[in-house]
């Protein structure tokens, strides 16, 4: 049997990077909630005692931004400089700008215009991808890394683990067969593991508790063999993390937040952007559009692409492949996928509920990824079921 090893990795809610994506998503949520037009375009960057928001909003709420940045990285657990931030006393520096008039004329016309008539707010192309090797319809090297780092801070929470800080990567490779285009999983080859801890700990003991608390739970035991590769904490020690290891940015992570590397990604990243902005709203309907036509039974794996212009409604183009996988053609799943699904700007955010902020809903997406989640506000993953005509 011919074979191949595939990869992905994740991070946690800790990492800098993910900790600028929850700052921007919650600043996000807080202009949502209050204003539903709200028009968010948020940066974060973060370094050594310092977090810094920045871009372009208009909103008619009333956001606190450095209470907003100070709760999420109190939530995360950076409460004190030993563990990589003190939220409370760390330095913040806002620079928030209204959104460019031109854009804003020309993307929703200040809001004169009908929710159909909403343009784009840039232009560019996204992809959703959908396979049927896991439950969630999703690459299992990408759901095994995921779930690690998120048992990762459960257990650091908890207390089941004391010694773990908030910074922490994990990654999985994964053995595959290729089965006529679909991808089923054999074994998993090699766990890693990289988290933060304090400085009593030793190397054994996190060792011994990565295993019994946080792979066990997670990984199912038939992909585990005798032959299977653990890196845990490989470099030694990693005492000196988040923000004081290294500094973070909003975006950085765009693999992490869909795939894994499965599928294909059009390069823009989703933290901090109201559904305005396709590259979040437009890969969301079609990671809907993809994983519909995999949960239907039309095709074992599938791709879609879809593309825009700034300032026009109607999408450029729309793509699938289901890689020779589909129970009919291709031509005739795009046919389906264009009269069940809306790709316009503005009857994405309604048809999706994507106007709705608060309760933490975009904060969520911005760690442990925003696909494959069985959650209620993640909108985008409620399957409709495609029938092709008789």
């Amino acid at each position: 049997m011919e074979t191949f090893l595939f990869t992905s990795e994740s991070v946690n809610e800790g990492h800098p990077d993910k900790l600028c994506d929850q700052v921007s998503d919650a600043i996000l949520d807080a202009c949502l909630e209050q204003d539903p037009e709200s028009k968010v375009a948020c940066e974060t960057c973060t370094k050594t005692n310092m977090v810094m928001v920045f871009g372009e909003i208009t909103t008619k709420a009333n956001v606190d931004y450095e209470k907003i940045v100070r709760d999420t990285c109190r939530e995360i657990g950076f409460i004190s400089a030993d563990v990589g931030l003190d939220a409370d006393n760390c330095k913040v520096l806002v620079n928030i700008e209204q959104q460019s008039p031109d854009i804003a004329q020309g993307v929703h016309g200040h809001l004169t215009k009908k929710p159909e008539e909403i343009g784009a707010g840039d232009q560019g192309h996204m992809f959703g991808y959908a396979t049927d090797e896991t439950p969630e319809l999703m690459p299992l090297t990408h759901v095994l890394a995921t779930k690690l780092g998120a048992k990762l801070t459960e257990v650091r929470k908890n207390k089941t683990c004391p010694w773990l800080r908030p910074d922490g990567k994990t990654q999985v490779t994964v053995e595959y067969k290729n089965d006529n285009g679909a991808m089923v999983p054999i074994r998993v080859h090699t766990v890693l593991i990289s988290t933060q801890h304090d400085e009593t700990v030793t190397n054994d003991q996190i060792a011994q508790d990565l295993k019994e608390h946080v792979i066990k739970p997670v990984i199912p035991a038939k992909y585990l063999d005798e032959n299977t590769i653990f890196h845990l904490n490989p470099s030694g020690r990693f005492v000196i993390g988040g923000p004081h290891g290294d500094a973070g940015l909003t975006g950085r992570k765009i693999i992490i937040d869909t795939y894994g590397g499965w599928g294909a990604h059009g390069g823009g990243a989703f933290s901090g952007k109201d559904p305005t902005k396709v590259d979040r709203s437009g890969a969301y309907i079609v990671r809907q559009a993809a994983k519909s036509v995999v949960a239907s039974g039309l095709a074992r794996r599938c791709i879609v692409q879809v593309s825009y212009a700034i300032g026009v409604a109607e999408p450029l183009s729309v793509f699938v492949d289901t890689y020779k996988t589909g129970t009919i053609p291709d031509k005739d799943i795009l046919v389906l996928i264009k009269e069940n699904f809306d790709f316009r700007p503005g009857m994405m955010s309604i048809n999706l509920d994507l106007l709705r902020g608060g309760n933490f809903r975009y904060q969520k997406t911005a760690a442990y990824g925003h696909f494959g989640r069985d959650d209620p506000d993640f909108t985008w993953e409620t399957v409709k079921v495609l029938k092709p005509k008789a």
